[in-house]
């Protein structure tokens, strides 16, 4: 038996719930190949004794395993890991962070200063409700707490010091303050020479993808995918190549045979909400990812945009709270726990990295939003922040079920979805009687803007999708936007 007293180190004041603690620690066992797959786990009260907790405690911790689809309950026999996982080789464990110096050779030093494309919406004016890609609720927006924040920043004494510095990766006390937010709410172990903030999630994307492609490199993207990070991939010069999505997250076996025939540099991948389609990436699709990362030596771009927000289980361990070698950019944004206008995002990296990136948005952004950055960092430190996350959680999970029924009862038979497991947008995938142009023409005329990523069926496009954001809408709201949408299907 493991020595799971030494292995499982429980810490009652980090914020954490007990149970998930030993759940996510459980799951990094499984990821670095110290737990197998098919083996059982200690049963609860004898778990519960080698770790000092309430045999509840582990009941919970195992059915978390189960939820996420790392483990089963065989009745009377106990939990056991799923049998199907891929077997990974075990690796020793080290006390240095999950995001160590990275290769020096595989840093790129290419940069050209084209202007990416830029996107407007049309017809925002004239409508009525306006269903986005997916944003929060600005109306939940924690402003009296930011502002206090804001205000005890600007009266304090170290303000104008703080304005008189630069700090090319970012306020030190806001990197800080993300590595414990990070390290306790996604298993990282990271320290803040491995942070760099941005303004948001896409200058991160960017700032990743300069320093790791030179023009010509082959890199991995989803079909569909993420169709701005795209433009950002074909303006830094990468070929694209496209593996499938489906119900279980990318086709893993399909990147493998891609991996075997070409020289991929990079793949950019969403495994928690993928976007555009939602889907969360299965544990052995994950296990079998992390084995190809290290075999074929791939550099990884995770984005993981709104990780906080998941509804059916806890959420699920990023693939950078695994042992990578330093080859997965793990990339987040605190856009979507906030607001939209709220543009504070990060990236997560080896130190070499970080330090390229970091003279990259020297480029673009000569000094970050300093005050924001130290009321965020208070939000983070006092708990504002994670009692705001624990408020909205609970009523997006209440309207994406409201959605959910609402579509499934007026427009079955028009469109085909699955209830997301988290994030704050469902896929909807329009019957070809239906093509998604002329229904979002028709749904404008009568005042619903359908403002999220549309992908057409025809140019190349194998899909007649569109996502529709209901975080930001009311139950009134959700209920006239279907009703629109119903009308709009109807010519």
């Amino acid at each position: 038996m493991l020595p799971y007293q030494t292995l499982i180190i429980v810490e009652q004041k980090n914020g954490i719930p007990i149970y998930r603690q030993i759940a996510n620690r459980l799951i990094s066992l499984i990821q670095s190949g110290k737990i197998l797959p098919a083996s059982f786990l200690p049963g609860t009260r004898e778990m519960a004794g080698i770790i000092n907790v309430h045999r509840n405690t582990v009941i919970a911790a195992y059915n978390e395993l189960v939820l996420q689809g790392w483990a089963e309950a065989i009745p009377k026999k106990g939990y056991r890991i799923i049998p199907d996982l891929p077997i990974i080789k075990p690796r020793s464990f080290h006390p240095e962070p999950n995001f160590i110096i990275a290769p020096e050779d595989d840093v790129s030093d290419y940069y050209d200063g084209t202007v990416a494309h830029s996107y407007q919406g049309a017809g925002i004016g004239e409508s009525k409700i306006i269903v986005n890609d997916g944003f929060p609720d600005i109306d939940l927006a924690p402003y009296e707490e930011i502002m206090k924040e804001y205000r005890r920043f600007v009266q304090g004494g170290s303000l104008k010091r703080l304005m008189s510095i630069r700090y090319d990766g970012g306020t030190p006390s806001l990197r800080s303050s993300i590595c414990t937010f990070l390290n306790q709410s996604r298993g990282l172990n990271v320290g803040p020479d491995s942070v760099l903030i941005t303004r948001g999630a896409q200058m991160a994307i960017y700032l990743a993808i300069s320093t790791l492609i030179n023009p010509g490199d082959h890199m991995v993207v989803s079909n569909p995918s993420y169709f701005i990070a795209d433009e950002i991939f074909r303006k830094k010069g990468a070929v694209l190549n496209r593996v499938g999505v489906d119900q279980d997250g990318i086709d893993v076996d399909q990147l493998e045979d891609i991996l075997k025939d070409k020289p991929i540099k990079l793949l950019y991948i969403i495994p928690h909400h993928h976007h555009p389609t939602t889907v969360t990436m299965s544990a052995p699709r994950r296990i079998k990812l992390l084995n190809l990362i290290e075999k074929y030596r791939l550099w990884v771009i995770e984005d993981d945009y709104d990780y906080d927000f998941h509804y059916q289980n806890s959420p699920i361990l990023p693939l950078a709270s695994a042992d990578h070698g330093g080859r997965i950019i793990y990339i987040g944004s605190f856009t979507k726990i906030l607001a939209p206008s709220f543009r504070i995002g990060y990236m997560i990296g080896g130190k070499n990295i970080i330090r390229q990136a970091s003279a990259y948005r020297r480029l673009i952004d000569l000094r970050g939003d300093t005050i924001m950055e130290g009321a965020l960092s208070a939000m983070i430190d006092n708990g504002e922040l994670n009692r705001h996350i624990k408020r909205c959680k609970k009523i997006y999970a209440r309207r994406c079920d409201r959605a959910a029924e609402l579509l499934k009862t007026e427009l079955e038979n028009i469109v085909d979805f699955q209830k997301p497991q988290g994030g704050m947008a469902i896929w909807l995938k329009f019957g070809l009687d239906y093509p998604l142009g002329k229904v979002m023409s028709r749904a404008a005329q009568q005042g619903l803007l359908l403002a999220g990523s549309a992908y057409f069926q025809g140019e190349h496009m194998t899909t007649n999708s569109v996502r529709f954001g209901f975080a930001s809408l009311t139950d009134d709201e959700l209920a006239e936007a279907v009703r629109i949408l119903k009308r709009a299907t109807r010519g």
